[in-house]
């Protein structure tokens, strides 16, 4: 779906004429030098999508045009609408700027130090204001107002806060009174549509119970956002959920071939990790794919009379400061995978990411948990493991790229979509 930009659409960050980006998470829309700023930020910072050229749920384009129409720039600006700033020389990129370092500099201290949001009196207990603020969300998503939910969101509100009073999340809320636009910002912020409340109900139900059919569907295609996204790059199809079918699981023309035993090998590897290693490794190969296609997108609308320069590519996915280094390690390797060996381990994660939701013989109890309906955006929420855990940079390594190189060229030529059973 293409959004057809009004003449007085402007970068928020630079001013500039015609942006043809958004910034999903922060509700605006940018220029292409801007864009290439926010690309090399990482998805944690600044989700991108091309309004004209990338695919778009409806009510999700909606949301950010709701946003970006009701002043949504204002909360990442703040302190600039303040006279003073300009006294003190504080003062907002222009279309003159240079992308560097002038428009990156500003850009970084807006959406990734923060600078410019309005701050919250200091209290001792910063959990406290916290979950005031998860709160107040709590109420807030009951109406259409998006701009003071995407203000509560960004000083720090949980978009899975559960009500302790309430017995339920924001998006249980949300749901119930048919809030679609509420919900896509909730789950942009992590919202997990199968999250239950004290009743045992997910938002799914709510919405369904409501009568409220568009959104309810909307929520299927969120919980399965993940395998639906690496499906759809492999073969260009999704899933029919609306019928039953959550999986497509696309195979290799030649998979009639017996796998060689390093491929066998590598399977075993990863069917081995824990569940929340292979959650970190399926999340990190979203990114992956979301970094390719945005590439090519990228690639592909750039004007080419002009030099492309190095500052504007994104080589291997950015480092996020909330994971630990052999996370980062593992995630930046996934950029060396050429076609064929990085299908390979899209294809093998389909498959036992339908296992593990589904449950196996072979798999534990813990195995049963619905790993891949947990929202895709929910991994840049700040980890609970220690930092020095090894995370699955076994899976990542060097070797098992060989692994995945020598199944791919042993095995498996191309691609011929094929449902699973």
């Amino acid at each position: 779906m293409s959004k057809r930009l009004r003449s007085s659409d402007v970068c928020a960050d630079c001013s500039g004429p015609d942006p043809s980006w958004a910034s999903v998470n922060r509700g605006t829309f940018i220029c292409d030098e801007c864009c290439s700023v926010h690309r090399s930020l990482g998805r944690h910072i600044s989700q991108v999508r091309h309004l004209k050229h990338t695919p778009w749920p409806p009510t999700l384009l909606q949301m950010v045009e709701t946003l970006y129409n009701n002043g949504a720039n204002s909360i990442w600006e703040h302190s600039l609408l303040d006279p003073a700033s300009i006294m003190s020389g504080r003062r907002k990129a222009n279309p003159q700027d240079k992308v560097h370092p002038t428009k990156a500099e500003f850009i970084r201290a807006k959406y990734q130090m923060l600078a410019f949001v309005h701050r919250l009196p200091c209290r001792d207990d910063d959990s406290v204001t916290a979950k005031d603020l998860s709160k107040q969300l709590h109420s807030s998503v009951r109406t259409g107002n998006l701009e003071t939910c995407l203000r509560l969101l960004s000083l720090g509100a949980q978009a899975n806060f559960f009500h302790p009073e309430k017995g339920n999340t924001p998006l249980h809320v949300a749901s119930k009174a048919g809030q679609i636009l509420q919900a896509e910002l909730l789950a942009v912020y992590g919202a997990d549509p199968g999250t239950q409340d004290s009743s045992g109900k997910t938002p799914v139900d709510y919405a369904r119970q409501g009568g409220h059919h568009e959104l309810a569907e909307r929520l299927v295609e969120i919980q399965y956002e993940l395998t639906d996204r690496l499906a759809f790059y492999l073969c260009g199809r999704k899933p029919d959920h609306k019928n039953g079918q959550h999986f497509i699981i696309p195979q290799m023309a030649d998979s009639s071939l017996d796998l060689s035993e390093l491929a066998k090998a590598a399977k075993k590897k990863l069917q081995s990790l824990s569940n929340h290693l292979f959650e970190e490794l399926a999340m990190d190969v979203y990114d992956e794919v979301d970094r390719r296609e945005t590439d090519a997108v990228w690639l592909a609308t750039q004007n080419h009379s002009t030099l492309v320069t190095e500052t504007t590519v994104v080589p291997f996915l950015p480092v996020n400061p909330e994971y630990s280094s052999t996370r980062n390690q593992g995630r930046q390797k996934l950029a060396r995978f050429n076609a064929h060996e990085f299908a390979t381990l899209v294809i093998d994660i389909l498959g036992d990411a339908k296992r593990r939701q589904q449950g196996s013989p072979h798999s534990s109890s813990k195995d049963n948990v619905e790993l891949i309906l947990k929202t895709i955006n929910s991994q840049h929420s700040t980890e609970s493991q220690d930092n020095d855990q090894p995370d699955y940079d076994s899976v990542a390594s060097d070797e098992d790229t060989d692994l995945e190189s020598t199944a791919s060229k042993a095995n498996r030529q191309k691609l011929l979509e094929k449902d699973a059973n």
